[in-house]
C-alpha cells in the first residue's frame, strides 16, 4: 500500500497547508501540489513485492503497480496543464487547496478500486473515486452550465452505483462470497448470475461511457472545467477499463462465451455512435467527448480477446490514449484560458498565429485516429490483432470502417487549423512554464511510444499476472 499511503500523506499535507498558509500566498499551494505529486509519481516506479492485505480484500502485483504508475503520469500531466487555470481562476476564489484535495481523493479511490480483491473494496473504491469528481465537475460555481454538469454527473453516478451494487448482491446470492478468488470457483450459469453480471457490467460501463450508458458524457464534459473533463476522459475511464478487465478475465471468466457476445454488440454500437455523433459537433469539448466514446469502443476489441494478449493490448492502448487525449485537451485548455474560445470554427488559421499548439493538436488527433507512425497506430493495431486472434474478423472490419470515419472528423479540425483563414483568428500567445512542460511530455509520449514498441513486450510479460 505504499502508493496509497503516500497519496494520503500528500492529501493531509495539503489540508495542513490550507490552514497555515496565509491568503495572500495561497498560490504557493499550486506549486506545492505539483511538486509533491511529481515526487510521488517518481517514487511509484520503485519496485514493490506482490502482496495481499485485509484477508485478500486488497492486493497488489506488478501489473496493478505498473498501471497505477501509468495513471500517476496522466494525473501529473493534468496538473501541469491545469496549474495556470487554477492560479488565475480558482486561487482568487480561495478554492485552490480543495481542488487538489478532491482530485487526489478521487485518485486514491481509483487505487483502491483497481487493487480490490473483493467486491466490498471495489465498491468503496468506486464511490471514493466518483464523489469528489462530481464536486469538481461543478467547480466553476459562477457558471450555470458547470452546476448543471455536476448535477447530471452525481445523478447518473448514483444510478450507476446502485445498478452495480444490485448486480454484486446477485452474484453474492448465487456464490455465497464477495471475494474474487472464491466467486470464480462457485460461479454457475444460472439466470440470477447472468442478471448480476449484466447489471455489474452496466454500472462499470457508465464510467467508461459505453453505449447505451453514454448519454451523460457530452453534457458533463461541456459544462465541467476542461481539466476535469480530461480527468473523466482519461484517468477515470482508464481505471474503469482496467477493473472491468480484471473482473471479466478472472471473476467472470467461466461466463466468457456469454459476455463475449455482449461485448461484441456493445463495441459495434459504441464505435459507430461515438464516431457518427462526433461528426456533427462544433464545440471542442463535446467533440472530444464523442471521440472518447468511440475510443472506448475500440478498447473493447482487446477486452473481447479475454487472455494475456487482450490484457497487454488494453493496458498498452490506455497508456497511449492518456498521452494522446491529454495533448488534445491541453491545447483546448490553453486556448480556452487565453481567449475563452472553444468552437472548432475558432481554430481556423491557428497555425499562422500559434504554430506550436497547432502541431501538438495535430499529433494528438493523428494518434487518436491511428495514423502511423505515431503511437495511436500501434495501439489500434494491437487491438485489432487481439480481436482477430479470436476469429472476430467482422468486428475488426467494422472497426477499420470506424477508423476511416474518425479520420474524417479529426481532419476537419486539422483543416481548420492549417488550411482555413479565419476572420478573427486566435492571436499569438505564450503559455506559461507548467503548460509547456505538460504539452512537451504528451508529445514525447506520442512519439516515443510509436518508436519504442518493445514497451508492449514488457507489458505483455506483466500481463501474465491476470492469466
Amino acid at each position: 500500500m505504499r502508493q496509497e499511503i503516500a497519496l494520503l500523506l500528500i492529501i493531509l499535507l495539503l489540508v495542513i497547508a490550507e490552514i497555515f498558509i496565509p491568503k495572500r500566498r495561497k498560490v504557493s499551494i499550486v506549486h506545492l501540489s505539483v511538486f509533491l505529486f511529481g515526487i510521488h509519481a517518481i517514487v511509484g516506479f520503485f519496485e514493490i513485492d506482490e502482496s495481499t492485505l485485509f484477508g485478500g480484500m486488497f492486493r497488489s502485483n506488478n501489473l496493478i503497480h505498473f498501471f497505477k504508475n501509468v495513471l500517476n503520469i496522466g494525473v501529473l500531466i493534468l496538473l501541469l496543464q491545469s496549474a495556470d487555470w487554477i492560479e488565475e481562476k480558482i486561487v482568487n476564489q480561495n478554492k485552490g487547496s480543495e481542488f487538489f484535495i478532491l482530485l487526489f481523493s478521487s485518485l486514491l479511490g481509483i487505487y483502491f478500486m483497481i487493487s480490490a480483491g473483493d467486491f466490498l473494496m471495489f465498491y468503496l473504491g468506486l464511490e471514493l473515486s466518483t464523489l469528489p469528481v462530481t464536486a469538481l465537475a461543478a467547480y466553476e460555481t459562477m457558471k450555470r452550465i458547470s452546476s448543471e454538469s455536476g448535477i447530471k454527473l452525481i445523478l447518473s453516478s448514483a444510478l450507476a452505483s446502485g445498478v452495480s451494487l444490485f448486480g454484486i448482491s446477485m452474484l453474492y446470492a448465487t456464490t455465497g462470497s464477495i471475494y474474487f478468488s472464491e466467486i470464480v470457483q462457485a460461479l454457475t450459469s444460472t439466470n440470477l448470475t447472468l442478471l448480476g453480471m449484466v447489471l455489474l457490467f452496466a454500472g462499470i460501463s457508465f464510467k467508461i461511457s459505453l453505449v447505451p450508458f453514454h448519454f451523460w458524457t457530452a453534457d458533463v464534459y461541456e459544462g465541467a472545467p476542461i481539466s476535469i473533463a480530461s480527468y473523466l476522459s482519461v484517468i477515470s475511464k482508464g481505471a474503469a477499463v482496467f477493473i472491468l478487465m480484471i473482473i471479466l478475465f478472472t471473476v467472470l471468466k467461466p461466463l466468457a462465451p456469454i459476455w463475449e457476445n455482449m461485448i461484441y454488440t456493445i463495441a459495434i454500437a459504441t464505435m459507430f455512435i461515438g464516431n457518427l455523433f462526433a461528426l456533427r459537433q462544433q464545440n471542442m469539448k463535446r467533440f472530444l467527448a464523442f471521440s472518447s466514446i468511440a475510443q472506448a469502443g475500440f478498447i473493447l476489441l482487446g477486452l473481447i480477446e479475454g487472455s494475456q494478449l487482450g490484457t497487454a493490448t488494453v493496458v498498452y492502448f490506455v497508456l497511449i490514449y492518456i498521452f494522446s487525449n491529454l495533448a488534445a485537451f491541453g491545447v483546448v485548455q490553453a486556448i480556452s484560458l487565453q481567449t475563452g474560445k472553444e468552437r472548432i470554427k475558432d481554430y481556423e488559421g491557428l497555425y499562422r498565429t500559434n504554430p506550436n499548439l497547432s502541431l501538438v493538436l495535430m499529433l494528438a488527433l493523428f494518434s487518436l485516429a491511428g495514423i502511423p507512425p505515431v503511437a495511436g497506430f500501434f495501439g489500434k493495431f494491437f487491438l485489432f490483432t487481439a480481436a482477430a486472434s479470436k476469429g472476430f474478423f467482422l468486428l475488426v472490419f467494422l472497426a477499420v470502417v470506424n477508423v476511416t470515419i474518425s479520420l474524417y472528423y479529426y481532419l476537419l479540425v486539422v483543416r481548420a487549423m492549417f488550411l482555413r483563414k479565419g476572420d478573427n483568428p486566435i492571436p499569438f500567445f505564450r503559455n506559461k512554464v507548467y503548460m509547456r512542460i505538460g504539452l512537451v511530455i504528451t508529445v514525447l509520449g506520442i512519439l516515443l511510444l510509436g518508436i519504442y514498441s518493445p514497451l508492449y513486450d514488457y507489458i505483455y510479460d506483466l500481463s501474465s499476472a491476470l492469466n
